[in-house]
């Protein structure tokens, strides 16, 4: 009795745990021809998908594509503003950032942001949508102002490509991860290197801020995520597992989660409070290129070269 009463306990303790894994090893839809890179609306209603030379728009709900832009050099990177109205995307053929109405499918020509002298691998706009910041291949980060499409600033002091920029929830920092192996974390408004966080054996291809802007984490070539206190840079967590190369990283709406996508075809779920891997999502054929969580943290959807999104 004793026995069978211990068990019904620990099945109760444990239920909300399993109902968890149990809803996160479920594969919602795989939406075919596209996936290099990925981004959801604001409101969780669309996503977003670059890639060859066309952007698709796609309904979360049925899959279906809302509208498609098309006729520009190869997407590398897409990003909505915040209140979902417009959508940035970069090219590596082109080194250009355009800028698209999302209710229209409109090209707002007179922004397109020229200056970048190589491939841009990274467009992210501020949490209050009037930046843009971009990161490309000629190791420079530009910002943009969104409204006029004026370049404002550039950051220089990388020695290498710039894969990826984020900027922090209040706006005041900006985060990059460069081919040399460094994080740098930029004041916004003048454009000073405050930290470089350095540690990671390879290049970095992905830097997140955590919701609340204390912790970033960063995928790398070097196989391995690691988490990073943003007010002294100091390294707080490694996560170890992935077979390959992890190219992007992201973290669930409410900070207790991270996503990673990487070259061993794997999507995996890790607890950022104990850098536990959680779960493991397999499927896709090839390279996992994008991963990044639905707002209200229900989806997930990651991107491959294997020209698949999954949900």
């Amino acid at each position: 009795m004793r026995a069978r009463r211990f068990c019904l306990q620990a099945l109760i303790v444990l239920l909300p745990a399993l109902l968890a894994s149990l809803a996160f090893s479920q594969e919602v839809r795989v939406l075919k021809g596209h996936g290099y890179s990925v981004a959801f609306s604001p409101d969780g209603r669309l996503l977003a998908s670059g890639s060859g030379k066309t952007i698709r728009l796609l309904e979360v709900s049925s899959g279906e594509e809302f509208r498609r832009f098309e006729g520009f050099g190869a997407i590398q990177t897409v990003s909505f503003s915040p209140d979902g109205r417009l959508l940035a995307s970069g090219s590596e053929s082109e080194n250009t950032v355009r800028l698209w109405e999302v209710s229209s499918g409109r090209e707002l020509r007179r922004q397109r942001l020229l200056g970048h002298e190589g491939k841009v691998s990274s467009v992210t706009f501020s949490p209050d949508g009037r930046l843009l910041a971009s990161g490309s291949w000629n190791d420079t980060i530009r910002l943009w102002e969104v409204s006029s499409g004026n370049e404002l600033r550039i950051l220089d002091g990388h020695r290498d490509i710039v894969h990826s920029v984020s900027f922090s929830p209040d706006g005041s920092i900006l985060a990059s991860g460069a081919s040399e192996k460094t994080i740098r974390l930029w004041e916004v408004s003048t454009g000073r290197e405050l930290r470089r966080l350095e540690g990671h054996e390879n290049g970095v291809n992905s830097v997140t801020f955590s919701p609340d802007g204390r912790l970033l984490a960063s995928g790398s070539y070097d196989r391995t995520i690691r988490l990073w206190e943003v007010s002294s840079g100091k390294e707080v967590r490694r996560f170890k597992g992935h077979g390959d190369v992890v190219n992007s990283v992201s973290f669930s709406p409410d900070g207790r989660l991270l996503v990673s996508g990487s070259r061993d075809k794997t999507v995996r779920l890790w607890e950022v409070s104990s850098g536990r891997e959680l779960r493991r999502l397999e499927g896709h054929r090839n390279n996992v290129l994008a991963v990044v969580f639905s707002p209200d943290g229900r989806l997930l959807a990651s991107g491959s070269w294997d020209r698949t999104i999954r949900l």
